[in-house]
Order: structure tokens, then sequence, then C-alpha cells
């Protein structure tokens, strides 16, 4: 629903202004977004797989898959830290105006969900170490993979909104 109401919000003042992004803005970084975009869909591939394997019993995998997952977010989320520096840099903060302030508002909301998608795949990881997930009790796993799939799911649409329209 945050959601919604947000990207409802940039539609509304997007609408509303006669520039999007007001003139003067630095540019957003597309490519390296991009990149980042491929990184973050690879990861929902990988969480997939560590379903699949904890479904199957096949501990070692699992746990792996988990990791490999983990850096994928983490990843994301640096690569997205220093997208803000540069911004910052140029000019471009939350401070701004309606652009800066959606900017910030969007994509940090998306990095605070991401950032609790790593801290709660880590307690997963954790419990997959000690053997926590069996083809029995799976759910654990399961849980977390379908809020690593909402973060997932949102990004592109937030991509497409916020960086190439």
């Amino acid at each position: 629903m945050i959601f919604g109401g947000l990207i409802g919000a940039l539609m509304v003042l997007r609408g509303e202004s006669p520039f999007w992004p007001p003139p003067g803005m630095p540019k957003l970084p597309i490519a390296v977004t991009w990149i980042n975009t491929v990184v973050l869909m690879a990861s929902a591939v990988t969480m997939y797989r560590s379903v699949r394997a904890a479904r199957e019993n096949r501990a070692r995998i699992l746990g792996r898959l988990l990791l490999i997952t983990g850096a994928l977010g983490i990843t994301f989320l640096a690569a997205q830290g220093t997208e803000w520096v540069r911004l910052i840099a140029q000019g471009l903060r939350i401070s701004t105006g309606s652009y800066g302030a959606m900017f910030y508002t969007l994509i940090g909301f998306h990095a605070a969900h991401v950032l609790a998608a790593v801290i709660w795949l880590g307690v997963v990881v954790v419990g997959a170490n000690r053997d926590r997930y069996t083809i029995r009790n799976v759910r654990g796993v399961e849980l977390c993979a379908m809020y690593w799939y909402f973060v997932c799911a949102i990004w592109p649409v937030l991509f497409v909104l916020v960086y190439l329209v």
C-alpha cells in the first residue's frame, strides 16, 4: 500500500510539473541501474533455487544459494549507495524539491525493504547452517523467499517510473 501511495504521488507530481526532471538536475545513472536491476533479478533466481533445494532436502546447496542471494542483495544495496553519494555530490538532494524528494523517498524506501530482506535472509542462512530446514520444514525459507520476491518484483516498476519514463 505504501509503495502504491508513493507511486501515485510521483505520478501526480510529474503530471503537475512542466518538466520532469526539472532543468539542472543531474542525470540518473541508467546504465549502472540496468546492471543493478539484473543483479537483483538474478537474486530472485538464486532465491527460487534455494527454495527448491530446501524442498529437496539439499542442505549444502541451500546454504550456498542463500549466501549467493544475500551477496547479490548486498551488491544491489552497495550500488544504490554509491549512486546516491554521486548524485548528492552532483546536487540532487532530498531538499532539492519534489524531484529529489520523490527520488530519495521511493528508492530509499525500496532500499530499506531490500536491507530488511537481507537481514531476514541472514537469519535464514544461520538456520540453514544449523540444519533447521528439512524436507518437512521449509516454511522459513519459503516465507523469506516470498518477501524477497516482493522486493525484486517492485524494483522493475520503480526503475521504469523513476529512471526511464
